[in-house]
């Protein structure tokens, strides 16, 4: 009997003496790591508190080795590999982690800090991790400088005769004359993409959520109710204080000749501007934009986002990755014979791939874009058909308008989310 009491005993203080250090001793070290990159995640009183608490963990995993006495009875051996096994992996874990972060390789680093600081509502999850100078540094080396060019619609000739110059011509005009469109697919960095390409560009149009300043939809539903053949989502969004489904749009928006927004929740698009079709069907891309001078520049229909990736057929200078990271991305550009492109390109599950703006402007410019811009991406990326044309790339298609590529949200499902804007394709 006493000495099943000395084995529990002496159990205890092994969980205490060893295993609880084994524990804490990785997870205080990451921390600690963290904490002398990050200011935002930890604050210098608790920073002292940490260093306490890895300094005593240590220390009492130390002297377990001289306090606790050997068992003369021998332990099981399946357990004792078992707690091994999950400590190990546990512990390497914590290593990996901190490698990824922090290590010599900086293809993580540069995703992470690039994709984050890319969105307008995640900024603060790098921060956690990085100082300002880190995240400024890697934002220095991944970036995009657009063209300082106003759009030239005379570039643009919707007469010129269809010749194929090469294979991507080839993709683009080889077609039965009644189509109002055609899809090509693509893989990019080994993900889906699929290139609409858009016959008549009068056809182009921008619709808005019914609730457009308090509350977004799906753009599935956005296109039925305007009875879309083809959708794509539009520019960029936040989210009303009261409601998060993604309603108020990003800077200027105009549909079908009205003013929806005109810089009516912010006006910070990070780069690029109005993206827009003028009565004569021409894109336009237009820096610093109102709607008074995007009417007065005649545009019909408008989102604002960016970059701008093309301008007059001059491809904006991308370093690294851009300084949007890699993701599911959503493109808009419109060729010199008219034709206009629109591109969706899917992420993977953990949403650490995708395309990044030279992979945009590179699809773009091949198929012939003279100018090209980056529309919202990650969740809301969504290229959208009715669903008799649907079911031809995905057969699980049930509703009447399905989305055809494979859009993941922050929790890691595979959905969409409501947004306040898209680009339709008319019949």
């Amino acid at each position: 009997m006493k000495d099943k009491i000395n084995d529990k005993k002496r159990k205890k203080r092994i969980f205490i003496f060893r295993v609880i250090p084994l524990i804490m001793i990785p997870f205080l070290t990451v921390l600690t790591i963290i904490s002398t990159h990050s200011t935002r995640l930890i604050i210098i009183p608790i920073n002292y508190l940490v260093y306490v608490l890895l300094s005593f963990f240590i220390y009492l995993f130390i002297i377990s080795f001289f306090i606790i006495k050997r068992s003369s009875k021998k332990k099981k051996l399946i357990y004792r590999i078992l707690i091994l096994i999950i400590l190990i992996i546990y512990i390497s874990g914590c290593c990996s982690f901190t490698f990824l972060l922090y290590g010599p390789y900086d293809k993580f680093r540069n995703w992470f800090i690039s994709t984050s600081m890319s969105t307008m509502s995640h900024q603060y999850i790098c921060k956690w991790f990085y100082s300002d100078k880190e995240i400024n540094k890697v934002i220095k080396n991944n970036y995009t400088k657009e063209v300082d060019e106003d759009t030239d619609t005379d570039l643009i000739d919707m007469e010129e005769e269809e010749t194929y110059a090469n294979e991507y011509e080839k993709q683009i005009l080889k077609r039965n004359k009644d189509d109002a469109y055609k899809i090509i697919e693509l893989e990019v960095n080994g993900q889906k993409a699929y290139l609409a390409a858009v016959y008549d560009p009068s056809k182009v149009k921008v619709a808005v959520s019914r609730g457009v300043g308090r509350y977004g939809q799906y753009a599935t539903k956005i296109a039925e109710d305007n009875q879309a053949i083809l959708a794509v989502n539009g520019g960029g969004f936040g989210n009303a204080p009261d409601n998060q489904t993604g309603g108020r749009p990003t800077g200027v928006t105009i549909s079908n000749g009205r003013v929806i927004t005109d810089n009516t929740y912010s006006s910070d698009a990070q780069s690029g501007g109005l993206i827009g079709m003028t009565y004569d069907n021409k894109l336009v891309l237009i820096k610093n934009a109102t709607a008074y001078k995007a009417k007065s520049m005649n545009v019909r229909d408008g989102v604002s986002w960016g970059p701008f990736l093309i301008v007059n057929g001059k491809k904006s200078f991308i370093k690294g990755n851009g300084g949007w990271g890699y993701a599911a991305r959503t493109a808009i550009g419109q060729r010199s014979d008219g034709i206009i492109l629109l591109l969706v390109v899917n992420s993977n599950s953990t949403r650490t791939k995708g395309a990044d703006m030279g992979d945009l402007t590179e699809i773009m410019s091949n198929y012939g874009a003279i100018n090209a811009a980056n529309l919202d991406g990650g969740t809301s990326t969504v290229m959208i058909l009715p669903k008799v044309e649907a079911l031809k790339y995905r057969s699980d298609c049930t509703d009447n308008y399905c989305y055809i590529n494979d859009p993941i949200d922050s929790a890691l499902r595979h959905k969409t989310r409501g947004i306040p804007t898209t680009i339709i394709v008319t019949k």
